[in-house]
């Protein structure tokens, strides 16, 4: 533990928001001194009740330069999407950024990678990304080809029944609710996935080969009958299954593959079968490795729940706590971008309770 808490901003508090505001305030090693609102109609507001936890003394401002007067250690950054002029302002002013808000290397903004990182050596701060996938995941593939002499394939293969995840605004711009035979959905699926073509050069990167190539392939099922669900519908003959296999190409072989199956509905064609939620991850090598994770609530989540939603708060706790675990290290770190390659191994500090 740090000898004083890491003074932290909070930036935002949608789903994930509201999972780093609530774990922030019970970790010790932590003070959340601020909190950026982009609703007006959440200025003022208390960040607790924001969060749907205790009042916390720390009410919503949307005045950037005030929150960053506050000389916070670090900014907690969890937008759905990034704005890079936004964060080259906080970074710029001398804070650290850990992100989750679809962020791992910066490679697919284009310049914008090279705005951050000017910004990060203009104010001696900087910039980390992660999340659950990608991000996490990564990480445990990344330190299960520690066990090998040699690595033939790097596979991460994640799938998700999401018919239950409400979320049009991020499903749509990967295909889901086009028609099956429309002939943008393969652009769709690349660039609403882009985010893992980074993930493979963080891989890449990790065991150290040059790739000649990062290639997206993928593949669509329809829903054979209208899909209804909380707050939209997918018609018959529509996408409601997405594949997305983001594949690192060196000397005319896959060495890296990253992919996501996500299906909706019970009506799919093909009948996509799932293994189950989560991911498996693969090391093709001497050895091989094999590694299947998933996620289970607690028994006193199980206990308490009264609705399948009340569940939904896994997804953004681990979202969260990725890039909330490297705060001491992306302090500590040389100025720019960084990424897991550059960071000691997280700990999870200040998370197990002692009473």
């Amino acid at each position: 533990m740090p000898n004083t808490p890491y003074r932290v901003v909070q930036w935002t508090t949608g789903n994930v928001g509201k999972s780093s505001v609530e774990a922030i305030a019970k970790n010790p090693n932590y003070e959340l001194v601020g909190l950026y609102a982009w609703s007006k109609d959440k200025v003022g507001r208390d960040a607790g009740e924001l969060a749907g936890i205790e009042p916390l003394g720390v009410k919503a401002s949307n005045d950037v330069d005030e929150l960053l007067a506050l000389k916070p250690d670090v900014v907690v950054y969890n937008p759905m999407w990034i704005d890079v002029d936004e964060l080259v302002h906080i970074l710029e002013a001398g804070v650290n950024v850990v992100a989750s808000a679809s962020f791992i290397t910066g490679h697919n903004l284009g310049d914008g990678r090279a705005k951050l990182e000017d910004a990060c050596q203009r104010g001696g701060s900087t910039l980390f990304g992660s999340g659950v996938s990608p991000g996490f995941a990564e990480l445990l593939a990344i330190v299960a080809t520690t066990a090998c002499d040699r690595v033939d394939k790097i596979t991460i293969a994640e799938s998700a029944d999401t018919t239950l995840y409400d979320s049009p605004d991020t499903e749509r711009p990967v295909g889901f609710d086009k028609k099956i035979d429309d002939p943008d959905l393969p652009p769709m699926a690349e660039k609403g996935t882009a985010v893992f073509a980074e993930a493979v050069q963080l891989v890449a990167d990790a065991v150290g080969i040059e790739l000649d190539e990062i290639k997206c392939v993928s593949e669509y099922a329809q829903t054979t009958e209208d899909l209804p669900m909380a707050s939209w519908t997918i018609k018959a003959g529509h996408v409601a299954g997405v594949y997305a296999s983001w594949q690192g190409i060196a000397n005319g072989k896959t060495v890296i593959d990253i992919n996501v199956r996500w299906k909706k509905g019970q009506t799919l064609d093909p009948d996509w079968q799932l293994d189950g939620d989560g991911w498996k991850i693969t090391i093709d090598g001497r050895p091989t490795v094999n590694m299947q994770v998933g996620f289970l609530p607690p028994p006193d989540m199980i206990e308490n729940a009264k609705t399948l939603e009340d569940f939904f708060v896994l997804g953004h706790i681990m979202t969260a706590m990725p890039p909330i675990h490297a705060i001491g290290a992306v302090v500590a770190a040389a100025p720019g971008i960084a990424t897991y390659n550059d960071l000691p191994l997280p700990q999870a500090r200040g998370v197990v309770p002692t009473s």
